[in-house]
């Protein structure tokens, strides 16, 4: 009897506590949320609650990414049927362009979200892993930017996502009014207006649906669907997975908003209690009436006792801010920037925001009026028209580049004869001035140059194999080389120099770069290549290490090369006493003598004696023993004579290397 007794209560134990496990697992029905005061959403990047009950996904901010996620994995299944609705709003500081949209997602993993880049990726996934399968991850986007290398359709986009920012199915945002086909009205998603979405999963179709309409009360969810897709999504979700939001912006001051929001497994998406929902902010102002452009001209040009002011202040305006801005230039739109922003963020370009003075033009320190963000404006002047549009369109291109250890490009402007690139600003300024400081010891240990050489030739490395396109550098040196906040070194002026070869005669001779950087085919070829790039990586390395220029002056005042110094010295076995003196002796004797020799196998004077980046790397890794160096008794400019006839005005620039200086190697082991 006693044992009867426990019976019930050992069932109620273990119904309660199967019970507890299911809840921790996530196996929630549905959810609401008409507002998100005092919700428990998982927030990072830019995402937050306001005051109101807003969940601000960003808040302006450039290139920042935002997740509302939430809490617990809910149980897909394999996969059962869902739905969800959101009310969300875009805001732009300007009223025909933003940036970048927001996206529903349902992910395996929140992991995944970490690692999301900003601007066109939504902060979903990034360049490396977009339209892998291993992502798991489904989404709904709203898409703001017309992205052509995910073949976009337009920047007022809805899109059905599967792995990947290329979409499985996308169509311009509307909806369609009335009962059966209806009528199909657009909707423009940064108009300011909050708008309502609907998605379903159906599970035994296989189906998604996406539905859209502006927020009216009364309005209710149109019959038609917007945009459908038929995939199986249990090849996508696992059984558990997260939900939630995400968002980005790049170079256009936007905010993204969710007002409300419900989700449920096996049915509809409960109602939004749309009375409930907080109101959309107005800190952005409406676009100017197009009434009022046509009275305002005519009321200005009536008060003729101002006409004499007006028509002086519009003069001085207008050749202060000119531009240069033709019409093919429309593609490019959201790439180029307004100089009248320039000029006031470097305050006219005074001579105490100037940052430093190249072979390519002025560097001057900014900071947008709108944004706040901090720039770097460079100013290159130009004569010549040819070319120019496939050379603008070289810098949007490599102003997609994303990298930790290149200097992201933002944008660019042209004026006559002139044309401005707006870099990222780096608080630390250039390498050279730490190498080359005046103090005994040095500004720079050991750890922070060699972090420095393997972010280089990592970014190189993304350059020349990993991005879209083959992208040669032509201008690696430490003046280039620019350190942020945290002293990790990043590149930066890449492409400039393609400036020279669109303005000149594709024939010409014209050898782009630095003395003492340029590898020695160039005076033959006048061809770029990562080769070259390799060269003079190979040439900085030695620079770093051995805190020298690439043109020394021995105790004579005679001109010495850097790298026939250091071949001498490796010919009498003393190559470590060429490390940089301001080291005072801390540093690590075993990786110097490594990053030593992978400078001078970079900057052999034959090209097919030089390892590829990803080789460098691995050397500097110690991931792969570096070969060791066969001598040839020659010296380096004599192995490049042999090489290379006539490359008179290399040679010439160092007379004195010319003489008995000791060799570098000529062949290495075989690899």
């Amino acid at each position: 009897m006693p044992k009867m007794k426990l019976l019930p209560s050992v069932v109620c134990f273990l119904l309660v506590f199967l019970n507890l496990v299911s809840l921790a697992a996530g196996d929630d029905d549905h959810l609401v949320y008409s507002g998100f005061t005092n919700s428990n959403l998982l927030l990072d990047g830019a995402a937050t609650v306001t005051a109101t009950g807003l969940l601000e996904l960003t808040n302006g901010t450039l290139r920042l990414k935002g997740h509302a996620i939430y809490p617990t994995p809910l149980r897909f299944g394999a996969t059962r049927s869902f739905s969800t609705s959101f009310v969300f709003g875009i805001l732009s500081a300007y009223p025909d362009v933003s940036a970048n949209g927001i996206a529903f997602f349902v992910a395996a993993r929140r992991e995944i979200l970490a690692g999301a880049m900003a601007a066109q990726y939504l902060g979903l996934l990034n360049g490396s892993n977009n339209g892998n399968d291993t992502n798991r991850v489904f989404a709904v986007e709203l898409d703001t930017m017309q992205n052509n290398e995910f073949g976009d359709i337009s920047d007022n986009h809805v899109g059905i996502d599967i792995n990947s920012l290329v979409s499985a199915n996308s169509t311009n945002a509307g909806y369609y009014s009335g009962a059966g086909d209806g009528e199909f009205r657009s909707l423009t998603l940064i108009s300011h207006e909050a708008m309502q979405v609907w998605v379903d999963y159906d599970g035994e179709a296989k189906k998604v649906n996406v539905t859209l309409a502006p927020l009216k009360k009364g309005q209710g969810k149109p019959v038609r669907p917007l945009i459908s897709a038929t995939h199986d999504l249990s090849t996508v979700i696992p059984d558990t997975a997260y939900i939630g939001f995400s968002s980005s912006t790049g170079l256009v001051n936007s905010r993204h908003y969710v007002l409300g929001w419900s989700f449920a497994m096996d049915g509809p998406a409960p109602e939004i209690d749309i009375d409930r929902l907080p109101k959309l902010p107005r800190e952005f102002p409406k676009p100017r009436s197009k009434v009022m452009e046509i009275i305002l001209p005519i009321v200005t040009a009536a008060v003729v006792f101002f006409v004499g002011t007006v028509l002086v202040l519009l003069r001085r305006r207008q050749l202060r801010y000119s531009e240069l801005n033709e019409d093919w230039e429309v593609e490019f739109g959201p790439h180029r920037l307004a100089y009248k922003d320039l000029f006031r963020a470097t305050e006219g370009f005074k001579n105490k925001n100037l940052l430093g003075v190249g072979g390519f033009g002025k560097v001057y320190r900014g900071v947008l009026p709108v944004s706040k963000c901090e720039i770097a404006v460079k100013r290159v002047s130009h004569n010549s028209k040819q070319g120019m549009k496939e050379f603008v369109a070289e810098i949007v291109s490599i102003g997609r580049m994303q990298h930790p250890n290149l200097v992201q490009l933002l944008g660019y402007c042209r004026r006559k004869g002139e044309l401005l690139l707006v870099y990222e600003y780096m608080s630390n300024g250039s390498l050279d001035k730490y190498l080359y400081c005046q103090q005994s010891k040095a500004t720079l240990n050991w750890v922070q140059r060699l972090g420095i050489i393997k972010g280089i030739a990592s970014g190189l490395i993304y350059l020349h194999e990993e991005w879209e396109k083959v992208v040669v550098h032509r201008d690696i040196k430490a003046s280039n080389v620019l350190l942020d906040s945290s002293m990790n070194g990043r590149l930066g002026d890449f492409g400039l120099a393609m400036l020279y070869d669109h303005s000149d005669n594709p024939q010409t001779s014209h050898v782009v770069g630095t003395i003492g950087y340029l590898a020695p085919e160039l005076g033959r070829t006048s061809k770029a290549s990562t080769v070259t790039d390799i060269f003079a990586f190979g040439i900085f390395v030695l620079e770093v290490i051995c805190g020298q220029k690439p043109i020394m002056q021995d105790s004579e005042e005679n001109q010495v090369m850097l790298i026939d110094w250091v071949v001498d010295h490796w010919n009498r076995k003393s190559l470590i006493d060429t490390v940089d003196d301001k080291l005072q002796g801390d540093y690590n004797a075993d990786e110097a003598v490594i990053a030593l020799k992978v400078g001078l196998l970079c900057s052999h004077p034959f090209p097919e004696a030089r390892p590829s980046m990803r080789q460098v790397l691995q050397y500097l890794n110690g991931e792969l023993v570096v070969p060791e160096l066969v001598p040839a008794h020659l010296s380096f400019q004599m192995l490049t004579l042999m090489q290379n006839q006539g490359f008179d005005s290399y040679i010439m620039s160092y007379p004195s290397s010319v003489e008995s200086m000791q060799s570098i190697s000529s062949l290495v082991k075989e690899r």
